[in-house]
């Protein structure tokens, strides 16, 4: 039983450490407004992954991605944010980076960006209803009990594998503050990566996402 924690732990930290639109977002904010900033994104991010695996737990995962028309809505709602996320970015919304820029938004407003983003993700939904059931044994306890503490193996290592994003990209933000054109680059840099991934959620179909 250790083992299949310590196997799905092992998995769920490379695919933290790959980059994708939660890592992309909890990156700039940190660069953007700094440390605080980035690790309260991450907060949402992470309380999206809750709604994931309750949504799991209770069987409406399965029952999302069985009907096309419900996983399209999802699927276009999430590229909708997250091309909100972009424009905000590339016309400059967060000019100022560091201490100063992390007050131009209330904390709420940090989580919930990182909560948005991520509770409309279908690919976080296809990653519970596909993933987490391999590392499941029926014959040995209850299985909602083992969904949610493989959920929680999940959360703990996701938190734990983007702090260091956070951490390693705060340590820019004193670079940023000093070069107001490297601000403006990676605005646009970070703008046009989180603007690509929601194409690429648009023009993905149903099948190759599940």
């Amino acid at each position: 039983m250790l083992m299949r924690y310590g196997v799905f732990a092992i998995a769920t930290a490379l695919l933290a450490l790959t980059p994708g639109p939660n890592t992309t977002l909890t990156i700039s904010r940190t660069l953007a407004q700094g440390r605080v900033a980035g690790a309260l994104v991450l907060a949402g991010v992470e309380l999206g992954f809750l709604v994931h695996l309750f949504a799991t737990g209770l069987g409406l995962t399965a029952l999302l991605l069985a009907l096309p028309l419900a996983y399209d809505l999802l699927r276009i709602a999430g590229a909708a944010y997250l091309l909100y996320i972009a424009y905000r970015m590339v016309i400059g919304r967060y000019r100022l980076v560091g201490r100063q820029a992390v007050f131009m938004q209330r904390p709420c407003r940090l989580i919930g960006l990182g909560f948005t983003s991520n509770a409309l993700n279908p690919k976080t939904a296809a990653f519970y209803l596909a993933i987490v059931p391999q590392f499941i044994d029926p014959h040995h306890g209850s299985v909602p009990l083992q969904i949610f503490l493989l959920g929680a193996v999940h959360i703990t290592v996701s938190t734990m594998c983007n702090m260091i994003w956070v951490l390693g990209a705060g340590g820019l933000t004193a670079l940023l503050e000093r070069h107001p054109g490297w601000e403006r680059v990676q605005r646009w840099l970070f703008g046009t990566i989180i603007g690509g991934f929601a194409v690429k959620l648009l023009v993905e179909r149903r099948h190759a996402s599940a």
